[in-house]
This record gives structure tokens, C-alpha cells and sequence, in this order.
């Protein structure tokens, strides 16, 4: 009864976050988050839930977003008959079309083949976008009016808030279905092919079948958010199928948690939030998001979500207040070599890009410099040092917190 009333809660969330966040720019943030939360959810029933590691996801969303805009654009006028909330449907059916074609063909093969495979149809369909202007537009892309088809109720959606509404309901509704696939047998099976194909053919089951079906399922998701991306932003161009965009869910899903079922949906909040905020404040936003990548691969594999879960028998223990201690003690100096990293990286940034245009002036947390004298190069460098040098002096109280911790688990 726990599990099922975070639903309910869930959907009061969705309902109720315009009214805490009510201007524009906020549901366009927030409808945009939602649409990469299935976006992300569906890469997850690949990589996180049957092991396949895909490089061009960005087909089946981006190839549905299409199909929508170009749907929008059929079925707009006077006599248009079929509602705005009716769109994803044709997403989802365009996703798992194409899916059943190149999945036919590329889950023939599992792990580093795959991947090779996906990526090829990825880079083809991405190279045909600028070739087949007719239905992809070119660069310009192809843009529809969404307010133009049947009203539903009484609405046309033209205002953000209906279309907020919409993608929410959508999202809500997938999710739900994304979660409820998880917990059946295939779901299961699809489990048991990630972790040890061999005894799952050895048991009786088709390890490529079973590929094959994640995949289709999974484009089925991935149209369905590529329709929503067609009915928020009512325009498609070449960038929704590039690799840019495979590799941006890529991030969200690793960044998020690759092996719990809610770490895709916090990776896509999180990244989608720092792509609209961090682009307002720095032409270096790239460089950050993939050194998180790195940072979360290498010290973080189970990502937010695992991060979490790992505090979670820590809380039911009652003991999550012996970890408090040891946390305030290192977030000093990690807060202190994080400023310091990003002091050299905008220092580096502006003294390589920005400097022969705009003059070595600089203004960072509202102090100005030159990038080009060695005074606050010498005060970033101290700052990076001395972080990380105190970090590693104060790490140890925090392996020592969790090893009573476990001690006095094992007791118990």
C-alpha cells in the first residue's frame, strides 16, 4: 500500500506545481522536464533494465516528433476532427514502427555490436535529415500550430498552462506504464538477460526475442515523448535526431541511475534544469555536464538514485544522524574545491574563446578581473588545491561513520 500511494501523490504533485511555479517560463521548464523523464525511462527499459547500450535512441523519438508536427499540420483547419491529446498516439505508433524495423536488425546482436549498430542507424538517419528536406525540413526544421486542431473540451491549448496539463497527464500515464512493464515476467526476464544471458537461453527463452521486444517497447516511450517535444515546442528540426541528442538522454539516465527505475526521471530534472540555467550564465555549460559524467562513472555508477538508496536502510535503522556529522565536516572543503574548479574553468574559457572579442575583463560571482593576470589564476589554483588536499584529509571520518554504521546494523 506504501509503493502504490506514491501514484496518487505523484499525480497531486503534477497537478499542483503552477501554482507554486506560475509563470511562463517555469511550465515551459517544467513540461520540458517531463518530456525528458519518459524520454530518459524509455532509454531506461534498454540499457538500464535489458543491458543494451544504444547510441541512437534519438531516431524513434525524433522520427515520432516529426511524423507529430507533420500530423499537426494534416489534421489543422477548420474541419479538423481529431484533438490535440490524441498527437502522442501517433508518436507512439511512428516510434514502434521504426523500432520493429531497425530492431529487427540490430538486436540480432548484443553489448559492443549493438552498440556499433545503433549508432550506425543513429548517424544515417541523422545525415538523412539534411538530405530529405521534403519531410525533414533541413535546418529550418518543419513547425505546426497546435491550436489549430479540434478543441477538446473546450480547449485549444494555446496557452502554456493547457499544454503543461497535457504533457503532464501523458507523462503521468506512461511512467505508470513504464513501472507496471518492470514488475511483470518479461520484465523479469529482461533482467535475467542482462545479467546472465546464457542461463536465460539455457531456461528456455529467446535472448534476442526478448531484446527485440524492450526494443520495441522502448520506442513506443520514445515516440510518445518525441510527439509531446512536437506538441510543447511546435517545431522539429535535424538537432532531434542527431547523437547530440542520443547522447544528452545517455547522460540523463547514467547521471540519474542506470539501475533503479527512478534515477532516469531525476537525471532528466536535473539535466534539463542545468541546460536552461547554466546556458544563461556560462558558454561552458557543455564542459560541466561531461565532467559530471565522468565524475558519476567513475565514483558514483549507481548514480542520484543509487546515492539515495544506499541511505535508505540507514534511515530505517534510525541512524542516518550518525552520517550527519561526517558530511557537514567534508562539504566545506568539497564546496571550496568546487568554486575552485570553477573559477579555472571559466578563467581558462574566457582567456581561450572570449578574450579576443570581448576584452580580458571578467566577471565572476559579481567580482571583475583580467583573465590574463596571474593574480586570480594563483587564487583559483590555491582554491582547487586546498580543496581537494582537505577533502582528502577529511574523507576518512566519513568511511569511518559508515563502518560503525554497518557494525552496528550487523548487530542489530
Amino acid at each position: 500500500m506504501k509503493r502504490l500511494a506514491i501514484w496518487p501523490l505523484a499525480a497531486l504533485v503534477l497537478i499542483a506545481l503552477p501554482f507554486v511555479f506560475d509563470s511562463g517560463t517555469s511550465l515551459t521548464k517544467m513540461s520540458l522536464m517531463c518530456i525528458m523523464a519518459v524520454f530518459a525511462l524509455s532509454y531506461n527499459m534498454l540499457l538500464g533494465q535489458t543491458g543494451m547500450l544504444s547510441f541512437g535512441h534519438a531516431v524513434y523519438y525524433g522520427l515520432a516528433g516529426f511524423m507529430s508536427i507533420h500530423a499537426l499540420q494534416i489534421l489543422a483547419g477548420p474541419n479538423a476532427s481529431l484533438p490535440l491529446v490524441m498527437v502522442p498516439i501517433v508518436g507512439a505508433f511512428t516510434g514502434l514502427l521504426f523500432a520493429f524495423v531497425f530492431g529487427w536488425v540490430s538486436t540480432k546482436r548484443a553489448g559492443t555490436a549493438f552498440a556499433m549498430i545503433s549508432l550506425g542507424l543513429g548517424e544515417l538517419v541523422a545525415a538523412s535529415s539534411l538530405i530529405m528536406r521534403s519531410f525533414f525540413g533541413g535546418e529550418e526544421g518543419v513547425s505546426a500550430d497546435r491550436s489549430k486542431l479540434a478543441l477538446w473540451l473546450g480547449l485549444d491549448f494555446g496557452a502554456q498552462i493547457q499544454v503543461y496539463y497535457l504533457i503532464a497527464a501523458w507523462t503521468f500515464v506512461s511512467v505508470i506504464t513504464m513501472f507496471a512493464i518492470t514488475q511483470t515476467p518479461f520484465g523479469r526476464m529482461a533482467n535475467a538477460v542482462r545479467e546472465n544471458p546464457e542461463r536465460a537461453e539455457f531456461i528456455g527463452y529467446s535472448t534476442q526475442m526478448i531484446r527485440f521486444i524492450s526494443f520495441c517497447l522502448s520506442g513506443i516511450f520514445a515516440g510518445i515523448a518525441g510527439a509531446l517535444a512536437a506538441i510543447n515546442f511546435e517545431i522539429m528540426n535535424a538537432l532531434s535526431v542527431s547523437g547530440a541528442q542520443s547522447g544528452a538522454v545517455l547522460l540523463m539516465t547514467y547521471i540519474g541511475g542506470v539501475g533503479h527505475f527512478l534515477g532516469p526521471i531525476l537525471g532528466a530534472m536535473l539535466i534539463t534544469a542545468l541546460q536552461i540555467s547554466l546556458s544563461d550564465y556560462t558558454g561552458a555549460w557543455m564542459l560541466y555536464f561531461g565532467l559530471m559524467f565522468i565524475l558519476v562513472v567513475m565514483y558514483l555508477p549507481g548514480g542520484i538514485a543509487g546515492l539515495i538508496m544506499m541511505h535508505e536502510p540507514v534511515f530505517r535503522a534510525g541512524l542516518l544522524h550518525r552520517l550527519i556529522p561526517a558530511y557537514l565536516m567534508v562539504s566545506a572543503p568539497a564546496l571550496i574545491w568546487l568554486a575552485g574548479a570553477v573559477a579555472i574553468i571559466e578563467l581558462a574559457h574566457h582567456a581561450l574563446v572570449k578574450a579576443a572579442t570581448e576584452g580580458p575583463q571578467l566577471v565572476l560571482i559579481g567580482l571583475e578581473f583580467s583573465s590574463r593576470t596571474m593574480f586570480p589564476w594563483t587564487i583559483a589554483l590555491g582554491l582547487f588545491v586546498f580543496g581537494a588536499v582537505s577533502c582528502g584529509k577529511v574523507w576518512p571520518r566519513v568511511k569511518n561513520a559508515w563502518s560503525e554504521i554497518h557494525s552496528l546494523m550487523k548487530q542489530s
